[in-house]
């Protein structure tokens, strides 16, 4: 009976503790990147506990503000010009803005559909994303009509393997990619629910 008391306090009190040492970090980190003459503490006298973490947001707000007009996405545009002319921060940033631009763009497609594939070999199943089409020389290369894939690990699924698979060998789910997502995070043990089947890539 205790035991079984203590695990569903643990079950309450790990996921409550982890979100609020997750949080907590962020808000230390954000904190700690104002300079001094400009924190709280200079500004008006007192300690303001996420005054960093809103000042980012005012910033990355009025930044996306700005770049969203004529004006802004010109000067953007110079900005990222000349940043291209730099041997080592051109392919550092232009590596990071291609995949930013996949996965934080409004109509980006980063993840495209949930499919079940057979990996690391036949007759082992797990669950992959479609991410788009071999590109235009390397699809002329393949054997046969092939789809872009992401196979995560877990639980932490930013860490993976891409794959170029025949098509006829992706199954295709009916579940949304956050479900499934979510099911890969939790190792299979918050199995997604059915959803209204997702339409092909074409």
């Amino acid at each position: 009976m205790l035991k079984r008391f203590f695990i569903t306090g643990l079950l309450i009190w790990v996921p409550l503790g982890i979100t609020y040492w997750v949080l907590s970090t962020i808000v230390k980190t954000l904190d700690g990147i104002i300079p001094p003459h400009m924190s709280p503490q200079a500004l008006f006298g007192l300690e303001i506990p996420g005054f960093g973490l809103l000042a980012v947001v005012l910033v990355v707000l009025v930044t996306g503000a700005f770049g969203a007009n004529l004006l802004g996405r010109r000067l953007v545009d110079l900005w990222e010009g000349l940043l291209a002319r730099i041997p080592l921060v051109r392919s550092i940033y232009s590596s990071v803005k291609q995949v930013s631009d996949t996965i934080l763009a409004p109509n980006g497609q980063a993840f495209r559909q949930a499919v079940l594939v057979q990996y690391p070999r036949q007759g082992v199943w797990t669950i992959a994303f479609v991410t788009g089409k071999p590109g235009h020389e390397i699809e002329n290369k393949l054997p046969a009509d092939c789809v872009s894939i992401y196979v995560p690990t877990t639980p932490n699924p930013t860490s993976g393997f891409f794959l170029m698979l025949p098509r006829t060998e992706v199954i295709p789910l009916s579940i949304g990619v956050d479900a499934a997502l979510k099911y890969v995070v939790s190792m299979g043990t918050v199995p997604p629910s059915a959803q209204p089947k997702p339409k092909a890539d074409k």
